[in-house]
């Protein structure tokens, strides 16, 4: 193993001369001239030797600096190491660190992790009598180009001998015939000239080890889960899996069902937003997909039905953009019914018209919601504040807040309300819902607004009660049919319509929305990726799992038919396998048992457990 950017995140002569540096005035100026150097000797551009000799003069160090040195080196081990570090003391026997630093810093960084002293091939320091750092042991073969390779062949080392680092130099022991293998370490650095040299990539330690098929502290490297995100989810989405070490692909629009089921291949984590279709095509295409994030409150878009056969988990954010879209309502309400909207138009077109004709206060009106669920009840709270008179309606018993009142029927509410707002969810018997009848019962006059879905309004009856007066004042926000992105023109007939307010399905589009959508859709995904945690799904059984510690966790997804937590039992028993923790929920479709067992188990057990008729999924943790 490399030390330098690969046993530790950064290079430790850079880091030396940060310290020796200090009050320098031309400090950094000289720091960017040791990296340049560093990144130059690394990719094979100078010899190694001309680096290190390069790097040592500008470094103006002292024996002093070394403590403070191995303090931060300590802070900067690579996350995949440290993970593993049970791993490495197991195996000090097989491990040696090689590298062209030195040992002053390197020996008490990688023997706190159990490599051997004895195991560790560095450079040395040389000092003055004032123990200032002036070169290092040129009888050191380390310090020479391809000195790795002398000292590699000097070593005679018996079995097969695979290299990880970062470096060219690392490279050169496997060009040299010395090694089986050479592996690009990522984790810290990329280095294109030498990644194209290397037998392998390992964007960590565990990637390697699962390669390998060597004892790790997780059962599969972070980096070979891929998520593909579409519709411009938010950058801290982005921000979370990346931190957890995913392959993330980014697309800014949607996709149709040909190109999602072309770029969904290989896919383990899919996020949408409103606009793309998963439909049961490409679901049945989606071979290694394992949960869908729904970055919106709705979930219409996905065949929740299909996802459920095939084990896959679905999230959504039912809260997150809520207060947006109460708040636009509100905008939106206060705007049509002041007749806000044509005045400013004759404005922009110079025409003076002060007139309070049809212009009303909200205070005192009477709000119908259709759809009472968190969208609703929140802009009943605010409209009452304002003065309004709440009416609800919803096919779901539900509790009114404050003075609102429920309507018995839709009929009622229509009939009663001046203005409606709709805040339904988008399961399809819910398509047409308001049409010509409906429009027809609701009062003269009356304003309306739908923030929901766009199905759900047909929109030829919507055009006929505006050119009628029957509806004085709209605001749509969702549409039957809407533009993939924003370069597709936007076709409606409601478009140059009076007192008409038409926004691109932005209810929930503010930046304190789409930044807790972008928070929260990824906590549950994490959850379920990496505990295995279901609370909050909207097709899965709900379970909030304890974290796992000191056992390994067997997820089991299957059909829920009779007896199959019996036969998983049945294996345990057969295998005098001690089980520390097991959970079990079923819905009507699928069971979920998870079950924390003893780590001393043979490969066996995992696959007569998958074998286990009606299993639909099965995965590992620990």
């Amino acid at each position: 193993m490399d030390f330098d950017s690969t046993f530790t995140k950064v290079e430790a002569l850079d880091v030396l001369g940060e310290i020796s540096l200090i009050g320098r005035p031309d400090r950094d100026d000289v720091l960017n001239q040791i990296k340049v150097i560093t990144d130059r000797g690394m990719s094979g551009e100078i010899s190694l030797a001309e680096s290190l000799r390069l790097r040592l003069k500008l470094l103006n160090a002292h024996r002093d600096h070394l403590p403070a040195l191995v303090e931060t080196l300590m802070g900067k081990i690579s996350d995949s190491f440290q993970r593993n570090k049970s791993f490495l003391t197991e195996n000090a026997d097989r491990i040696y660190v090689v590298s062209s630093g030195f040992r002053e810093f390197i020996v008490p960084i990688v023997t706190a992790l159990g490599i051997k002293e004895d195991h560790v091939f560095a450079n040395t320091f040389e000092f003055d009598e004032a123990g200032n750092i002036t070169g290092c042991d040129c009888n050191n073969p380390l310090s020479t180009d391809k000195g790795k390779v002398k000292l590699i062949r000097d070593m005679k080392l018996d079995g097969d001998v695979y290299v990880i680092g970062d470096g060219y130099t690392d490279y050169e022991i496997r060009e040299a015939g010395l090694a089986n293998k050479f592996y690009a370490f990522t984790e810290n650095v990329v280095r294109p000239k030498v990644i194209e040299k290397a037998d392998s990539i390992s964007p960590s330690l565990d990637d390697f080890l699962f390669e390998n098929k060597l004892s790790r502290s997780q059962s599969y490297p972070k980096s070979r889960i891929k998520v593909l995100l579409l519709e411009n989810v938010h950058p801290v989405a982005v921000q979370l899996f990346e931190q957890e070490g995913f392959n993330v692909e980014i697309r800014k629009g949607a996709l149709d069902e040909d190109e999602l089921i072309e770029a969904i291949q290989g896919v383990h984590i899919l996020g949408i937003r409103s606009k793309t279709q998963v439909t049961r095509r490409v679901i049945d295409s989606a071979s290694k997909l394992m949960a869908i994030g729904a970055f919106c409150i709705g979930t219409n878009q996905i065949d929740l039905e299909a996802c459920t056969e095939k084990g896959i988990a679905v999230f959504n954010a039912p809260y997150s953009n809520t207060r947006s879209v109460v708040e636009l309502a509100i905008g939106e309400i206060i705007m049509l019914i002041r007749n806000i909207v044509p005045k400013s138009n004759l404005m922009h077109k110079g025409v003076w018209d002060k007139s309070a004709k049809n212009s009303f206060e909200v205070r005192g009106k009477k709000l119908g919601l259709i759809g009472y669920g968190n969208i609703g009840t929140q802009l009943s709270v605010v409209a009452e504040a304002l003065g309004m008179e709440v009416y609800f309606y919803d096919v779901v018993d539900k509790l009114a807040l404050g003075n609102a009142r429920k309507c018995k029927s839709l009929d009622e509410l229509l009939a009663v309300s001046d203005i409606i707002s709709l805040h339904t969810d988008g399961r399809k018997e819910n398509k047409g819902l308001i049409s010509y009848r409906e429009f027809g019962m609701m009062k003269n006059g009356v304003i309306f607004l739908n923030l929901s879905r766009g199905h759900i309004v047909d929109i030829p009856a919507l055009v006929d009660a505006i050119e009628r007066g029957k509806v004085a004042g709209a605001g749509i926000d969702v549409f039957p049919y809407e533009p993939k992105t924003n370069q597709e023109e936007f076709i409606n007939d409601l478009r140059n319509l009076p007192n008409v307010i038409l926004t691109p399905h932005i209810g929930g589009s503010t930046e304190e929305a789409q930044e807790n959508i972008g928070n929260f859709v990824p906590g549950k995904l994490l959850e379920y990726i990496n505990n295995g945690s279901t609370y909050g799904s909207v097709n899965f059984p709900e379970l909030q799992l304890p974290l796992l510690k000191g056992s390994h966790r067997l997820l089991h997804i299957h059909a829920n038919v009779p007896g199959i937590l019996a036969q998983m039992n049945n294996i345990f028993g057969k295998y005098h396998i001690n089980i520390q923790g097991q959970y079990l929920k079923t819905t009507e479709q699928i069971g979920y048992v998870i079950s924390d067992i003893a780590k001393n188990y043979s490969d066996e057990v995992v696959q007569e457990l998958k074998n286990i008729d009606n299993t639909i999924k099965f995965r590992l943790l620990y």
